[in-house]
């Protein structure tokens, strides 16, 4: 306990020691702070003298400065403004200068164009006067060539309509001299350009368009195995043959051919059909009236598939699609129906074919070509079936399943019956002659042949100057000869026009035809 106070004691004699001890350092440092900060003051306030001191001196030399600058660049405005002026008098004399001459240069136009109104009118004085001087003249020259006219009809012996008629006709003889020997050489320069094109497209298309060059022969027999099967055909009394012609619509023809029966009829859908029911019913054996009625349905069933089979199948050979059933019918039928012995179904494949090539090579649209070749002969169709020529009966069917009208016109058109408008007829007009031209697609009977090769003579003999001709070629080429007293050269052109003309208005044939016009004049004489 007395250790603990004793040591209470000392820790505040300590504390107390430190208190004093830090008031006297306190004291003393207060005393020099204070005296540092009286020093510091001094010297600020003589700091502060010497720079306003300082500032007083710059401020007085800055505005020396600028009165300098101020008087420099008063005196330079000065300068200019006297050299300004001094420029613009000078202008200002230029200009007096230049105003002065213009006017002096005006004195003188006026002077120069008072002096040509004067020779102006003196030169209208001496026209008036030869004007004058003309009409006496012409009055004069007018009464000679009266006289001198008198005179020419009194030695000519014409009157003036007949010197008027004649200058006409060798106008007109030498009008058409020009016209034909333009038309000559523009003929044989389209003709030059169009041959090669016309050449190159349509060989790369019969190239392309590889066909069969044999017609199709419809030959309408079907053959028996015995010549007792005719006995069993015929029936008792005959009553066999009249339900088969009476099914189908056609007759049989049994002749002395041996082991055949030849089907006569004029559309060849029924005779495909009785046909195929003849070969079932050989084939089974049992002829009777009841089965001659099945097997005449089964035979129509077979052909109306095969119609179907093959309109579907020219659809596919030449791309066009979107045909209703309808039209694919009527494009399988022409299967069973020829043309000068060349199957109008192929044909018509064929015309798609040659139409799409061609208009690809001229940049037209093939697919619509193809689609107007398909159709041009589809109303061959109902020829049997319904009057009227195959051109007409396309149109309607055409229309009745709403084609499209250049397919129409093309259609309208390919015969020549109406005058080819759209490049799509065009085509399908030439690619309907490719196909029935070429050798072997077509026959034509012996009759029919010498007919067309007499009509084709008879055409270029009507003609004024013709004296022969010769068809030539299987009538793909006539040759006329001409008189060449009647006929000149520069009128041959025109003729074969004209006999071209009357040839395409008159006279169906396939492909085409050449016209060829032979003019010879000969001098003959004999020395003695």
């Amino acid at each position: 306990m007395d250790t603990l106070y004793w040591i209470l004691i000392v820790i505040g004699a300590v504390v107390v020691a430190a208190v004093v001890a830090g008031l006297i350092c306190f004291k003393a440092g207060y005393a020099k702070r204070k005296r540092i900060a009286e020093a510091e003051i001094g010297s600020a306030e003589a700091e502060k003298v010497r720079i306003l001191e300082e500032a007083n001196k710059a401020a007085n030399t800055k505005k020396k400065e600028a009165l300098l600058e101020a008087k420099e660049e008063i005196l330079k405005a000065k300068n200019d403004f006297d050299a300004e002026v001094k420029d613009r008098r000078a202008e200002l004399t230029r200009q007096e200068r230049r105003v002065a001459a213009k006017e002096e240069i005006l004195d003188k136009k006026t002077e120069a164009l008072e002096k040509k109104e004067e020779n102006l009118e003196k030169k209208d004085e001496t026209l008036n006067r030869k004007i004058k001087e003309n009409e006496d003249r012409e009055a004069e020259l007018g009464k000679i060539r009266e006289q001198q006219f008198q005179e020419l009809q009194k030695i000519s012996g014409m009157t003036a309509e007949e010197a008027r008629a004649k200058l006409v006709a060798d106008l007109v003889t030498d009008v058409r001299h020009e016209q034909a020997m333009k038309l000559t050489e523009l003929e044989e320069e389209f003709k030059a350009e169009a041959d090669v094109k016309a050449k190159n497209i349509i060989s790369l298309a019969i190239q392309r368009c590889a066909a069969d060059q044999v017609a199709e022969a419809t030959v309408s027999v079907v053959p028996l195995p015995s010549e007792d099967m005719k006995g069993r055909i015929i029936g008792r009394e005959g009553r066999n043959i009249r339900a088969i012609e009476t099914a189908t619509g056609v007759d049989l023809i049994i002749d002395d051919t041996p082991e055949a029966i030849t089907i006569s009829g004029f559309d060849p859908i029924r005779r495909e059909v009785a046909r195929l029911a003849l070969e079932k019913l050989i084939s089974d054996g049992r002829i009777h009236p009841s089965r001659i009625e099945d097997m005449v349905e089964k035979a129509k069933s077979e052909v109306e598939a095969s119609i179907r089979q093959a309109g579907e199948k020219a659809t596919f050979e030449t791309g066009i699609h979107g045909f209703t059933p309808d039209m694919i019918k009527l494009l399988g039928k022409l299967k069973f129906r020829t043309s000068y012995g060349q199957n109008v179904l192929n044909h018509s494949i064929e015309v798609s074919l040659l139409s799409g090539i061609i208009a690809d090579e001229l940049g037209c649209d093939s697919t619509l070509a193809k689609r107007a070749g398909l159709l041009h002969d589809i109303g061959k169709a109902l020829t049997n079936e319904v009057e009227g020529s195959h051109v007409q009966l396309g149109v309607e069917i055409a229309k009745k399943y709403k084609e499209g009208r250049e397919v129409i016109h093309a259609i309208e058109a390919h015969h020549g019956d109406v005058e080819p408008q759209t490049m799509i007829a065009i085509i399908v007009q030439a690619a309907d002659a490719i196909s029935a031209a070429r050798p072997g697609a077509r026959r034509e009977n012996l009759e029919n042949y010498i007919k067309r090769l007499t009509k084709l003579e008879e055409i270029a003999g009507s003609f004024n100057g013709v004296e022969k001709t010769y068809a030539i070629q299987a009538g793909r080429e006539i040759r006329i000869m001409v008189k060449p007293e009647v006929v000149t050269d520069d009128e041959m052109p025109l003729v074969a026009r004209d006999i071209v003309k009357k040839i395409e208005s008159e006279l169906e044939y396939p492909g085409q035809i050449k016209v060829n016009i032979i003019r010879e004049s000969r001098a003959v004489d004999y020395a003695k």
